[in-house]
């Protein structure tokens, strides 16, 4: 019982301390003055390459990745993977350059609802009613700002459908979340250093401007990684549930520094979008809760009924 407790304790600080890193990365990207979201994206890519071929030797976890390398066949879902999170990556450095750092918090509290949707649409999974309902008010927090404001949320729409959209393939694919980020900036390697010899020879490149931006562009491949261990060590002791609660910590954590950091105005009618969303994801909440419970007390009366047997 005892061990128990620790693995659980040891689980939460490790999902606790992913969920906070990713949270801070709007404070990470502002640092990035003067440099283009999208070489920020081509180093991001590069040194998390780099970064994470180190880890993985560290670890000898190459088995999975020569696996995965040795049947190019199966490599089109990871590819399919590598452009959504090197979407979702972009969008989210252009939201935090551009001021919108509410708009990526409210993707990624967007995100749990979407797989839902997706999983619905495409997996043809059922849907709880709570979860219905739950997703039927996001849309209305999404319309509340299309209505009256007359724009769409279009950063958040994109971070949380490609993320989304990320994670069902990613279910799809056998590699584990260290080996699969791997391939996926793999894949993109290449594109990436075409895309800096061309900065390069253009004189765009800002990476040997000063050293500071320097080591900012190449610490994005470790501040990518760091989380992303964290966050498998939370996977690997917490039920799937726990994990999906934690989440919340990140956009919570965004919301926060775009209001008190870097002094982003919200109106009345974002208020009231952000509302409809909350109460949409505490609803999704108590409906994964209520499902959790029954499924533990289906398990201690079969357990007991074994025991009778």
């Amino acid at each position: 019982m005892a061990a128990k407790l620790t693995e659980n304790s040891q689980g939460i600080a490790y999902g606790v301390s992913a969920y906070m890193m990713w949270g801070c990365f709007p404070l990470f990207f502002a640092l990035f003055q003067g440099v283009p979201a999208y070489e920020v994206l081509i180093h991001r890519i590069i040194w998390s390459c780099v970064f994470l071929a180190l880890v993985i030797t560290l670890m000898r976890r190459w088995a999975p990745v020569r696996d995965a390398l040795a049947h190019p066949g199966r490599l089109g879902r990871v590819l399919g993977c590598a452009v959504l999170i090197a979407l979702n990556w972009g969008v989210y450095i252009y939201s935090v350059e551009t001021h919108h750092v509410l708009q990526a918090s409210l993707g990624y509290f967007l995100t749990p609802l979407i797989n839902v949707a997706l999983g619905m649409l495409i997996l043809r999974e059922r849907m709880a009613r709570l979860q219905g309902v739950a997703v039927l008010l996001a849309g209305a927090g999404i319309l509340v700002q299309l209505i009256l404001l007359g724009t769409m949320p279009w950063i958040a729409l994109i971070l949380a459908l490609s993320f989304g959209t990320y994670g069902l393939l990613r279910k799809q694919i056998l590699l584990d979340g260290l080996s699969g980020l791997f391939v996926e900036t793999l894949l993109m390697l290449p594109l990436a250093l075409l895309a800096v010899s061309w900065l390069v020879q253009a004189e765009l490149s800002h990476f040997i401007q000063d050293t500071r931006t320097l080591l900012l562009l190449t610490a994005s491949g470790v501040v990518t990684a760091i989380p992303l261990l964290a966050f498998a060590g939370a996977a690997r002791r917490l039920r799937l549930a726990t994990v999906g609660f934690l989440m919340y910590i990140n956009p919570s954590m965004q919301f926060l520094i775009a209001v008190f950091v870097f002094k982003e105005s919200i109106s009345a009618v974002q208020l009231a979008s952000f509302s409809l969303i909350w109460l949409a994801l505490a609803l999704y909440s108590w409906s994964a809760w209520r499902v959790m419970q029954a499924a533990r007390s289906g398990a201690a009366v079969h357990g007991a009924d074994a025991r009778n047997d």
